[in-house]
């Protein structure tokens, strides 16, 4: 059985003592798993070199010039930071560290031991993040999946008879009042579904509303032109002409271009 490939992480190192910094890139060198991809003396550095390079780790430094490193993460909002440990010579800042979710805090001097217990700390924990991101992507698309092959087809009851309708043999839909008539090739159907939800069922890049009482399959447009009114005319392939109203002028444009 083939073991899985392990994960690798990127890191940036922000500290203003270059000394530092050495050491923090040479024990990340040490783990496979962690590839540095940028290193920087102050705040400002750290907040670009975050926002160019998307990191998984941010080795933080607390006391900079200028902007410190609880100033960093204010800048770069909780949606952009990325695990911090931050790493000082002052313990007096650990309280408030954790305040900021850091994952830990490396007090200087430190040991490479308390280095590594904090390092595969770190590592578990965007491991566990990982996996929680994939699982989330993957109900996602099952979920997308699942949504697509039901709507693929319109089941609807007709004079005591079921009829199958799929998706791409409607060329336009109408409201009726309390239903919507569907219309195919050389065939209108009278479905007791509002035209709302309907609209909400089908694929956005496939069908667009025109106006309050009518959807179109774009694949069936032929032609789209304006009108003196500042509506606009829409030809569809079976000769049915229809008028597209100004609020939905717009959305039909771009799913014509799509």
């Amino acid at each position: 059985m083939n073991t899985p490939a392990a994960s690798r992480w990127r890191a940036v190192i922000v500290d203003d003592e270059p000394p530092a910094r050495d050491t923090l890139r040479l024990l990340l060198a040490q783990d496979a798993q962690i590839e540095v991809v940028a290193e920087g003396a102050h705040g400002e550095e750290a907040v670009a070199a975050v926002r160019k390079h998307a990191p998984d780790l941010l080795l933080l430094d607390v006391q900079m010039p200028g902007m410190d490193g609880f100033e960093v993460l204010r800048t770069l909002g909780p949606a952009a930071v990325p695990a911090v440990v931050f790493v000082t010579a002052f313990d007096r800042y650990a309280l408030k560290a954790f305040e900021t979710h850091a994952l830990d805090y490396l007090l200087k001097p430190f040991s490479d031991e308390r280095f590594a217990t904090v390092l595969t700390r770190v590592k578990t924990r965007l491991e566990e993040k990982r996996l929680a991101d994939a699982g989330r992507r993957t109900s996602a698309l099952d979920t997308a999946a699942t949504r697509n092959s039901a709507l693929a087809q319109l089941v609807v009851r007709e004079a005591g008879r079921t009829l199958v309708i799929p998706y791409d043999d409607i060329i336009w839909i109408e409201a009726e009042d309390y239903y919507v008539r569907v219309h195919t090739a050389g065939r209108r159907t009278l479905v007791r579904l509002s035209l709302k939800s309907l609209a909400d069922a089908l694929d956005p890049s496939r069908f667009v509303r025109i106006h309050r009482s009518a959807i179109v399959n774009l694949a069936c447009v032929r032609e789209l032109a304006p009108l003196a009114s500042g509506d606009q005319r829409l030809l569809l392939n079976d000769g049915t002409e229809l008028r597209v109203s100004r609020s939905f002028r717009a959305s039909v444009k771009q799913g014509l271009r799509r």
